[in-house]
């Protein structure tokens, strides 16, 4: 039997705990297709979206940010409550309490469009896990260099292959291609997309549709 091609473009930003909760639920429902779909490839393209591009190169102190940006700190709490226990759902443990610094994601970002120009896509998952992780698990400032570097030393890069993708130019990472519905966003096939972090099911049931678009019967 041949196989399909079924193309996910997923529009993310590493600071964003909707995007680590959504990239969870993607997994489960690709897994899900695998399984009932085993002719069906999954090509899975990864587009960054920086969400706060006017965040200082240095960052800023992360509990000072949310105070401002949501007025108090009853607010505050209750929104980063609100997350955890979405995270929590999909076997994510996020600790706010810990992460000290809102990084500017540039960096971060251009790191992983240079290295995703290079890699495999088990190395690709393994950096962007990384990254997930430095910031929400490790509290690190993946808006410097140096933890960059070290996150991709751990993911199994050579030395001179991140000095080559650190140096890259950095690219604007704003985009369009949402229509301002933010992140994470979701294009199944090119034809289906979806924002927000959605549960598997309905994840699983835009790829059936878009199989179906692309006239392959499920």
């Amino acid at each position: 039997m041949m196989s399909r091609i079924l193309s996910i473009d997923v529009f993310f930003d590493f600071i964003c705990p909707w995007c680590l909760i959504g990239k969870r639920q993607l997994e489960s429902a690709i897994k899900k297709l695998q399984q009932s779909h085993p002719d069906v490839d999954v090509l899975l393209r990864w587009h960054g979206v920086q969400l706060l591009p006017q965040i200082p190169l240095d960052g800023v102190p992360f509990e000072a940010f949310y105070l401002k940006r949501l007025g108090s700190v009853t607010a505050m709490r209750m929104r980063q409550a609100q997350v955890r226990q979405a995270a929590k759902v999909v076997g994510v443990d996020i600790d706010f309490e810990r992460i000290y610094r809102m990084p500017n994601t540039a960096k971060a970002h251009s790191l992983f469009i240079n290295a995703f120009k290079i890699s495999s896509p088990e190395q690709i998952e393994r950096l962007l896990e990384g990254l997930f992780s430095a910031y929400f698990h490790h509290s690190e400032n993946i808006g410097e260099s140096a933890v960059l570097r070290k996150i991709a030393m751990y993911c199994g890069y050579a030395e001179d292959v991140i000095e080559q993708i650190l140096t890259q130019p950095n690219i604007p990472f704003i985009s369009k291609d949402t229509g301002g519905k933010g992140v994470p966003y979701f294009v199944f096939g090119g034809s289906f997309a979806m924002a927000g972090a959605h549960p598997a099911d309905a994840l699983y049931k835009a790829m059936l549709d878009a199989l179906a678009v692309q006239g392959q019967a499920v």
